[in-house]
């Protein structure tokens, strides 16, 4: 049976204000065609669903599609919760998807859900592990300190049968101590993460791991991180984005084949003086997502004449004689960073929800706003 793993789709995002909403559509139908074309039975999805706990409306029916499309396959598709998902509302109405070969991680109550799924050389189970924090588990079971604790507790008190397993799962996995490749977009949600060593889930056949934008295996082969379908942030520029379509044999081995994902539009980074710049090579596609940096002096209302050429310019930056002598860039963007905005997007990425209306009002009487003034 071959099955596909997804993670980290953050269906709803906005990237420096901008709706990727469009962008994930076109890439979800290309996964129903790589599913379709490749005869695939079951597709995992491996936490961050949505963007935010509380996600917008079109994100909602984005994945409503998505799933419609798989159940018209008659492809099952597995579901857990990562950290920007609300683990409640994403498991609203799980005993009725089942009935439709959608399984979802259900909130964690001292044991993880498995699913046992047949193929033509027995069964595979699914177990289903949701972003987990040791607090949540230290309700049920005691001397849980760290995520190390949080993870092998929760799979000591899961019964595992001796049937071919696959583990998904949404945590900060390290392989003997060294760290995943990381990109700015989780820098904030990763930073107060402890890691798990890959040693302690690698005795399944397959790990499908959620949590990391880069697509990479950790120590092993059969561990791995999906990575994200679409570009997020500047720093995942070079990422060569694919999906994995894996299969297991008699005796468990995972055969694993990767199948590259294009996007509608890229995200890239181009470099030159503005001249350069509104003079692009005959065939360059220009409504890609666009870091921009400019070598000249001064240029008045630089963002606008870029915009004329590359309408979905989401940076400008100026690299010049007098930015090299200072030593920093200086940007020009729809998102600039004050410190009010970064405390804001470090609490999304660590609660997976906005600031709520109650606590910028408290904020605003504190340093932390009264600095910008």
């Amino acid at each position: 049976m071959k099955f596909i793993h997804l993670g980290d789709l953050h269906l709803g995002k906005r990237v420096n204000e901008i709706s990727m909403i469009d962008d994930q559509k076109y890439i979800l139908d290309k996964i129903i065609q790589i599913v379709n074309e490749n005869n695939v039975k079951a597709v995992i999805i491996a936490g961050d669903v949505y963007d935010r706990q509380i996600p917008p409306q079109e994100a909602v029916c984005l994945l409503d599609d998505f799933l419609t499309k798989l159940n018209k396959l008659n492809v099952k598709c597995f579901i857990i919760s990562g950290n920007h998902d609300s683990d409640e509302r994403l498991a609203f109405g799980v005993n009725i998807f089942e009935k439709s070969g959608v399984y979802v991680s259900p909130v964690y109550d001292s044991t993880l859900k498995t699913v046992a799924i047949d193929d033509e050389y027995g069964k595979i189970d699914f177990v289903l592990m949701p972003f987990l924090r040791p607090a949540q588990v230290r309700r049920y079971y005691e001397n849980v300190e760290n995520e190390t604790d949080t993870v092998k507790t929760v799979l000591e008190n899961t019964q595992i049968n001796n049937n071919r397993k696959v583990l998904i799962a949404h945590q900060f996995v390290t392989y003997r101590g060294e760290k995943p490749e990381q990109c700015d977009s989780e820098v904030l949600s990763v930073g107060t993460l402890g890691g798990i060593d890959v040693d302690l889930i690698k005795d399944f056949n397959y790990v499908a791991l959620g949590h990391i934008h880069g697509a990479q295996k950790i120590g092993y082969d059969h561990v791995r991180y999906s990575g994200s379908p679409l570009k997020y942030s500047f720093s995942e520029v070079n990422h060569k984005k694919s999906v994995p379509i894996i299969e297991l044999d008699a005796d468990g081995k995972a055969d694993i084949q990767l199948i590259p994902l294009k996007p509608k539009r890229d995200m890239r980074k181009i470099k030159g003086s503005l001249a350069e710049i509104l003079s692009p090579k005959q065939g360059e596609k220009t409504d890609d997502y666009m870091h921009i940096t400019l070598t000249d002096d001064a240029v008045m209302d630089a963002m606008s004449k870029v915009r004329s050429v590359y309408p979905n310019t989401m940076q400008v930056e100026f690299e010049n004689s007098q930015t090299k002598q200072l030593d920093i860039p200086v940007f020009i963007s729809k998102n600039q960073l004050d410190l009010p905005k970064l405390f804001a997007d470090f609490f999304d990425a660590q609660n997976g929800q906005e600031l709520s209306g109650e606590m910028i009002d408290f904020l605003k009487n504190t340093e932390l706003y009264n600095e910008e003034g």
